[in-house]
């Protein structure tokens, strides 16, 4: 009998095929009983009564870094492993990242529409001639981990200045630390959020953070919606308190504030960032490969820590 897994996130179909090879899979929700393991998104509701609703659960596998929708105490109290893919898109990540800030900094989008619209000169383009570039711009990264490294080091090519916070220095890295994000907001032209998500740092970015962000800075968000302060943004937005901001990830999505969509100084995308072809078959080797060490009874390549 194949061990029974119960995926809660859609997967392409040949992600499908690959895993029935070695598992019986069940798109059913409200499956429990025999599941073994579960294959899900980062924020999957991996809370108490989930867990006791599966006695034979084993495995709870993220597709993606993302963690926080589990409850990981009362996962290890159950003898319940948790793994993630933590590094497999990053490259895509970062990619996206620099396309969004470029993006928003240069007006990009703006550009484009006037094309579209006939508006090739006149005020309204000539105001985009003078938007600000990247070179000498004061970089700030929040969350130094896989992703937040090939994001800085692709602003690097740039001639940016970088700094970035976390929860401590990297002895590896070069770039300014900062001991909190309110520092590297005041310090920062630009503020992009490339941490984990968890409870912790929900509303990392609230106002505070965005007037020291300040009327001529950019906020990027790659990280998590709940990691904004909605509120507060839209607010810094409308009033000039900051430049603008570009969001791939928003607090309730896929339901975005309809005041967030009609606002400009802004470029909003589905929570892509990370979406690739090549980063895609890269998660789902590692999803695959911490099923198979699993039920083999070996260390998972990518377990989570409590």
């Amino acid at each position: 009998m194949k061990p029974t897994v119960l995926v809660t996130t859609p997967i392409a179909e040949a992600y499908r095929r690959a895993l029935e090879e070695r598992y019986e899979l069940t798109f059913d929700a409200g499956a429990r009983d025999g599941v073994r393991a579960v294959v899900a998104s980062g924020d999957f509701r991996g809370d108490e009564a989930t867990m006791d609703a599966m006695p034979q659960l084993g495995l709870i596998a993220c597709i993606g870094a993302g963690y926080d929708g589990i409850d990981l105490a009362a996962a290890a109290r159950r003898g319940i492993k948790v793994a993630n893919t933590a590094g497999a898109n990053a490259s895509a990540v970062a990619d996206f990242t620099i396309g969004l800030l470029l993006s928003l900094v240069r007006r990009i989008n703006e550009a484009e529409r006037l094309v579209r619209a006939g508006a090739w000169r006149g005020e309204r383009a000539g105001r985009l001639v003078a938007a600000p570039g990247l070179t000498g711009r004061r970089v700030g990264v929040v969350g130094m981990g896989a992703i937040g490294r090939k994001i800085a080091s692709r602003l690097a090519a740039f001639e940016t200045e970088i700094g970035y916070t976390g929860p401590s220095a990297k002895d590896d890295v070069s770039y300014r630390f900062f001991e909190n994000v309110t520092a590297l907001a005041e310090w920062a032209d630009i503020l992009i959020l490339a941490h984990r998500a968890s409870a912790a740092n929900r509303h990392l970015v609230n106002a505070a953070v965005l007037r020291a962000l300040g009327p001529r800075g950019f906020l990027v968000n790659i990280s998590r919606g709940s990691a904004v302060d909605e509120e507060a943004l839209i607010e810094a937005i409308e009033t000039r308190a900051i430049g603008g901001a570009a969001l791939d990830v928003f607090e309730h999505e896929p339901q975005v504030r309809p005041d967030l969509l009609s606002l400009g100084e802004t470029v909003l995308t589905p929570h892509i960032a990370g979406g690739s072809q090549q980063a895609l078959d890269a998660m789902f080797a590692v999803v695959g490969a911490n099923l198979d060490a699993f039920f083999e009874g070996r260390p998972l390549p990518n377990e989570v820590s409590v």
